[in-house]
């Protein structure tokens, strides 16, 4: 379980072939930013687990990516030198800042336009159709990883503000039209329809 709230943003160093997929090396923004084998990590929003520490001039953190992970989230597009947006698994005594993000990518989402207008950056997705219903207005939702609030919502695409901080402490700031994103709706808005469809279809 993650807050959605980015810890540093990572450089990718390395892919290649493993056993289990694609061996995903990434260097931390921060040289104080520590894992061990084992850890849960979010990387732009996908939960990983750390396979091997490489010891190198900095520590680079070895990731096993299955396939079906480079298949339903944005990892499979991931280039050498690409930046992500890292966080580590939250504990009892992490500060919710954000919202409770799971680190399961629902789908792929893409930028359909960039607004600078008086100050406020405002970006909107178009979202795969099976995703509308699960964003509402002012609920929250995980965009790579990152905590946001959504502020407007219509057409098969969402809203959102984007505050100078997120724009400077995040890879949303170097976000273009057309680029895909990983989204992942809120997990009690997800429930709440996943009960309702359930229960309509039995007739209760």
């Amino acid at each position: 379980m993650f807050t959605g709230l980015v810890q540093s943003i990572g450089t990718v160093r390395g892919l290649g072939s493993a056993e289990a997929g694609t061996r995903l090396l990434v260097e931390p923004g921060r040289t104080d930013w520590k894992a061990s084998p084992g850890d849960s990590i979010s990387i732009s929003g996908c939960c990983l687990t750390v396979a091997q520490i490489v010891r190198h001039e900095v520590d680079l953190f070895a990731f096993d990516v299955v396939p079906q992970t480079l298949q339903c989230t944005t990892l499979g597009d991931l280039q050498v030198e690409q930046k992500v947006n890292m966080e580590h698994a939250a504990t009892m005594s992490t500060l919710m800042g954000g919202h409770l993000v799971q680190g399961h990518v629902d789908g792929i989402a893409t930028v359909s336009r960039i607004d600078r207008n008086d100050g406020e950056y405002r970006v909107t997705f178009q979202l795969p159709e099976d995703l509308v219903e699960l964003a509402p207005p002012r609920g929250s939702i995980s965009i790579d990883g990152v905590s946001l609030t959504i502020a407007e919502t219509g057409g098969g695409s969402i809203e959102v503000v984007l505050v100078p901080t997120t724009l400077q402490e995040t890879t949303l700031g170097s976000l273009g039209q057309g680029d895909r994103v990983n989204i992942e709706s809120d997990c009690i808005a997800r429930s709440v329809v996943h009960w309702l469809q359930t229960t309509r279809g039995s007739g209760s």
